[in-house]
């Protein structure tokens, strides 16, 4: 993990097309702006788990297709 010290209004550039700029720092929370292609995913972590603890879930519980339904 690469850990950087940043303030109000600095940038960090990731690779060609993806920027994460400081908005605002007030006490423990921090604003950040980032600039991404529309293609790229940017989630919350809690977001992103959620999606895995679903995608789990459905894993575990395969939907039941038509054709064997109708059998």
């Amino acid at each position: 993990m690469l850990i950087l010290t940043r303030r109000v209004d600095e940038r960090i550039f990731i690779g060609e097309d993806i920027t994460l700029c400081v908005l605002d720092i007030e006490g423990n929370r921090v604003r950040l702006g980032l600039e991404a292609p529309k293609d790229v995913a940017i989630l919350r972590e809690e977001v992103q788990q959620r999606y895995d603890a679903e995608a789990s879930n459905d894993a575990h519980h395969p939907q039941i297709d038509e054709a064997k339904r109708s059998a």
